[in-house]
């Protein structure tokens, strides 16, 4: 786990909303998927920052909880397993020698320590800046989901992933590195599903089942652990 200097996060956390503001178009929404645990003490300045994000609309923040440190003495209660593969599985395709928390990784393709906004900023700031490669557009009517993609450019296969997350939680902490404290914690992924294959020719339609109302992200990722593609969401 990273260790911080606490006194300095908030300052910069200040510092990096005060000139965030809209530097970024929304149609064109990058992807930053937090990686944190319940069971780190470096990864609540990393989770407040991803609080931070979730205000805006040109970025797309999920949290997913590792369980690799449950170990500890706190096991995380929105751990699951699957998480730490994918984890892994960004590891393994961007030849990183380790895998962290709190690390963030910004659309499937660059990762950075969640707790340092500079960093996490100039990397948003990249990436919304590459031309679109597919138009997509999501809609939910009554019980389905509707997707539509149509490719931009060359087209390349990618994976269609349905995510849903709850917008926040709080959770008091009784053991463990965070022993005492009682954290808020954002965009909590609790589902993540990959439900189908798009060889990103052409236009691709589907109209899929959709249960509850809990807000809803898709996301086209280059098969592999990729970069992302496209993604929208429906809050």
């Amino acid at each position: 786990m990273r260790k911080l200097i606490p006194q300095i996060i908030p300052m910069t956390v200040a510092a990096w909303t005060a000139f965030s503001g809209a530097l970024w178009a929304q149609e064109n929404p990058v992807v930053v998927e937090l990686y944190t645990s319940q069971g780190c003490s470096s990864c609540p300045p990393a989770d407040a920052l991803l609080h931070e994000l979730a205000g805006r609309d040109d970025v797309i923040p999920l949290a997913l909880h590792v369980d690799y440190w449950d170990y500890i003495g706190w096991k995380d209660v929105f751990a699951q397993p699957k998480f730490t593969k994918r984890q892994r599985g960004y590891a393994r395709a961007g030849g990183w020698r380790t895998i962290y928390t709190p690390q963030m990784v910004v659309n499937g393709a660059e990762d950075v320590v969640g707790s340092r906004p500079m960093k996490v900023t100039d990397l948003i700031r990249k990436h919304a800046k590459r031309a679109p490669r597919v138009d997509l557009d999501v809609t939910r009517k009554g019980g389905k989901l509707l997707i539509k993609a149509t490719s931009l450019q060359t087209g390349e296969p990618c994976d269609i992933h349905i995510v849903r997350y709850e917008p926040l939680e709080k959770v008091k902490i009784t053991r463990g590195e965070n022993a005492g404290r009682s954290l808020a914690y954002s965009h909590i992924v609790k589902d993540w599903q990959k439900v189908a294959r798009w060889d990103g020719q052409g236009t691709y339609e589907a109209n899929l089942s959709l249960k509850g109302d809990e807000p809803v992200v898709v996301i086209l990722q280059e098969p592999g652990h990729g970069d992302i593609v496209a993604a929208a969401r429906l809050r």
